[in-house]
């Protein structure tokens, strides 16, 4: 059966990445080293810059964005420039984080860094972050009001200082020791969260509703982000790996620091000790899990991600989206926080 929401990707899709490929100048033709670059990195062409159809992930944020915009009773189409931005915005984001963490690959092909240097790879993202605020101004040509369209564009200068500020402290805590359960939870806040807060936001206020409404779409947004990060983190742990496609033991033998494990470090001095003294071998992974299965760290998790769950669905429903867009947003939802634990 064809659900709602498949019905809206099927024709937001389209039109999102039309805008995309319309200001990253990919006009069909085989494009030079500046934008060749960039469009690899969209999944759009080869390392040859020869055309490809290359997943590009699977787009939730700007349908986030435009389904609220719809939900809030406005045009989605006007949206689509807001999207495109979010969308390309995201991924300048990703072209950096592949850097700082020296991430040789990203969705099965090397990272822009692997391919063309770091120096190239900074100003590629450079000038997506720039075209992301280019992409944003075209909301004009789409009959959005001019002070919705100042507005907009403040909050997604806001919003990239906050997601700058969460990537600080995600690099921060790889170089303490300790970190606290309430600052990781500020740093997935910037990091994660507040992306798919603008989303929610700005189909609202591009649909011309009010700020209390606006403010209840933003922090289902909000929280809605931050339920999906906890829940990763439970499944990076517990989750199975035959539904994730990612090995449990990586997280632990990382040592990467996750809410379970930030919450079980917290609990325990055996495991602060073990986490000190040994290597992230077999025998590690299973000890610490041992440790966080005494420590109640699963519990804790999960009764977070059901807290963050419950707000977001709570504000989503205060905020009275209406029409086919209302059930489609709700199963977007639905899809991203009913995952297998």
């Amino acid at each position: 059966m064809t659900t709602e929401l498949q019905t809206y990707y099927q024709t937001m899709i389209p039109a999102l990445e039309a805008e995309m490929r319309t200001v990253l100048q990919a006009s069909g033709e085989q494009p030079d080293l500046f934008y060749g670059m960039m469009h690899y990195h969209m999944g759009w062409v080869d390392s040859a810059f020869n055309p490809a159809d290359i997943n590009g992930g699977k787009r939730i944020r700007p349908i986030l964005c435009l389904l609220a915009c719809a939900a809030a009773g406005g045009q989605w189409e006007q949206a689509v420039p807001a999207a495109a931005a979010i969308e390309l915005l995201h991924n300048f984001s990703l072209i950096h984080d592949d850097i700082e963490d020296a991430s040789p690959t990203r969705r099965g092909r090397p990272t822009l860094w692997q391919l063309w240097g770091i120096e190239q790879a900074i100003n590629s993202g450079d000038a997506m972050f720039a075209i992301a605020h280019l992409a944003m101004n075209r909301l004009i040509e789409r009959g959005v009001p001019a002070e919705r369209v100042v507005t907009a564009l403040r909050r997604f200068d806001e919003t990239c200082v906050a997601l700058t500020v969460g990537q600080h402290h995600d690099m921060d805590f790889e170089n303490r020791a300790e970190v606290m359960v309430a600052e990781y939870l500020a740093m997935i806040e910037g990091k994660t969260a507040v992306l798919l807060s603008l989303c929610a936001e700005l189909g609202a206020l591009i649909a011309g509703q009010d700020e209390t409404t606006i403010a209840h779409y933003a922090t289902f947004g909000r929280d809605l982000g931050l339920a999906f990060q906890v829940q990763d983190d439970i499944l990076g742990i517990w989750g199975d790996e035959t539904r994730t496609g990612k090995s449990a033991a990586t997280d632990i033998i990382t040592k990467k620091k996750t809410l379970p494990v930030l919450y079980g470090l917290s609990q325990s001095d055996d495991l602060r000790q073990l986490y000190a003294a040994s290597e992230g071998d077999e025998a590690f992974v299973t000890a610490v899990i041992d440790h966080l299965d005494h420590n109640g760290a699963y519990e804790f998790a999960k009764e977070k991600a059901s807290q963050y769950s419950q707000s977001a669905l709570y504000h989503l429903t205060t905020a009275q989206p209406t029409g086919p867009a209302k059930t489609a947003l709700h199963q977007l939802t639905d899809m991203l926080l009913k995952r297998d634990f």
